[in-house]
């Protein structure tokens, strides 16, 4: 990426009070500096390239350099926004503070020096930042080596060299527990979800670990207590037990809650944590719960537009996966319709596995409202995310570009791309009996494509989808799409919206 455009980038991510306080502050600076002008260019025209942007400086600008005010304002605004971060984000007022003191000692100014340091400890141990907690307790030592010890004794030194160790051993466990969290995510991520018993034993060595270090740590603090729930219920939702993995998150969710102030800034886990609990809801139908957490998500407060984005896609999600899941296509569209501009005319804003979740759940209503075309028109797009993509979503959008492909009736695309997904299934050891039976249901359906359907056709097929729907495995896909539900659309002849509607009024929650 071009300095340029990180400028644009970071100009155009700017919230309003940063922007008020920024333009401020380079006004005051200097109003008629070429980096002032150039930050106003971009501002007031976001979407203009370089030679455009390039162009209008120089007509305002004609003996300045272009580069050099596009390295200084970047510079700039880095500067002013770490200094308005000091308020908003403990870690930033640490670090901080810890600069202050070294700037003191550089001008024998010790005294100082070490009260900043003392106040600093104090402040990392009530955010529970150990990391910068063993900065400042290092920094300390150090500075007092180089003046001798001034008038600390044997004991007095030994005292702190025994609290750094005792940091030392919680950041330890800390980094212990990351570690296993993060390669039980790396283990899915590659893999797939758990689909059978050899793939649960083959995280049995991330599970003895992780109840290792929580039964031989000692340490209880907030960190350890989240990471350990992470775990857990991370771990409970990947191997399809939805109701512990419910009840995990939950206690997670409280953790949080008792424990705000040590939140970080973005709450990344925070959001995590929620969307974990509405994602195993809508796997076991419990919609009616899911406005209290929204709720939760709607309170939310951070100086990150980004991740703020990230938020407010989560709760325009889950307000729109229960129309789909239930058939109500055209209260989704119109839905759908309201929020496209936050979402469809900038989908370069949400992470990959976000813009995929939009994409797909768009084809999906497309096909609802029997609306093929635009459909296909979504789905073509997730394509190029493929490596940002968990295994089932992949799965079931393979799946639907299918039921899209039979719908606008391109049979012979469709011969190609049954072949491609039976060499995909025959070779993989994690194939899902829902792939199997919808390409025979295609086939067969595309060989009886003029004829009535055969009633001992769809009987025998009915036994086997409703056998699907009690296997925790197959659920992984199927709560992405109904693909069950579109089948008994074809063979009974109703649309999908009314099959859907009739199957969730005569539903037991799982």
């Amino acid at each position: 990426m071009s300095k340029f455009s990180s400028l644009q980038q970071l100009i155009n991510s700017l919230t309003q009070s940063e922007r008020k306080k920024i333009s401020m502050l380079l006004q005051k600076n200097n109003s008629e500096s070429d980096y002032y002008y150039l930050y106003k260019l971009i501002s007031e025209s976001p979407t203009k390239s370089l030679e455009e942007i390039k162009e209008l400086f120089y007509k305002e600008k004609l003996f300045a350099s272009f580069n050099t005010a596009v390295s200084y304002l970047f510079d700039s605004l880095l500067k002013i926004l770490i200094q308005l971060r000091y308020d908003q984000d403990s870690y930033f007022k640490l670090f901080n503070m810890i600069m202050k003191a070294k700037v003191l000692y550089e001008k024998s100014i010790y005294s100082e020096c070490f009260q900043l340091l003392e106040k600093t400890k104090r402040e990392a141990l009530k955010y529970e930042n150990y990391a910068l907690l063993f900065i400042a307790q290092k920094t300390e030592l150090d500075y007092l080596l180089t003046l001798d010890f001034l008038d600390y004794t044997e004991e007095e030194i030994t005292i702190k060299q025994i609290k750094i160790n005792e940091t030392m051993k919680i950041l330890r466990k800390i980094n212990e527990h990351s570690f296993l969290y993060e390669l039980l995510k790396l283990r899915i991520l590659n893999q797939g979800n758990i689909r059978f018993g050899k793939q649960i034993n083959d995280l049995n060595d991330l599970v003895i670990s992780e109840m290792s270090i929580i039964s031989s740590s000692g340490i209880e603090n907030f960190e350890i207590q989240k990471n350990h729930k992470l775990f857990q219920s991370n771990y409970l939702s990947d191997i399809g037990d939805y109701k512990s993995a419910l009840n995990s998150f939950r206690e997670l969710d409280l953790l949080f809650e008792q424990n705000m102030d040590l939140l970080s800034n973005p709450p990344i886990y925070y959001l995590n944590t929620l969307e974990g609990i509405l994602e195993n809801l809508r796997t076991m139908r419990k919609y009616n719960e899911m406005d209290y957490y929204i709720e939760k998500l709607k309170k939310i407060q951070s100086y990150s537009t980004y991740f703020t984005t990230q938020v407010d896609f989560v709760i325009f999600l889950y307000k729109l996966i229960p129309l789909i899941d239930i058939g109500k296509f055209i209260d989704a569209k119109k839905f759908l319709n309201d929020n496209k501009d936050n979402f469809l005319g900038n989908l370069n804003i949400l992470t990959p596995i976000k813009k995929f979740q939009l994409l797909l759940n768009g084809a999906i209503i497309f096909l609802g409202t029997n609306e093929p075309l635009k459909a296909r028109k979504l789905i073509i797009q997730i394509t190029g995310e493929k490596d940002y993509i968990s295994k089932p979503l992949l799965r079931s959008a393979r799946l639907i570009n299918l039921i899209i492909m039979y719908e606008l009736k391109e049979f012979d695309y469709i011969d190609y791309e049954i072949r491609s997904l039976k060499r995909e299934i025959k070779n993989s050891e994690n194939a899902y009996q829902i792939e199997q039976i919808l390409i025979k249901v295609i086939n067969h359906l595309i060989n009886n494509f003029s004829k009535k359907t055969d009633k001992k056709v769809w009987e025998k097929l009915e036994i086997s989808l409703n056998n699907l729907y009690i296997s925790k495995f197959e659920l992984q896909v199927l709560k992405i799409f109904d693909f069950g539900a579109w089948i008994k659309s074809k063979f009974c002849h109703q649309p999908l919206s009314q099959i859907l509607e009739e199957k969730n009024l005569s539903s037991i929650e799982i």
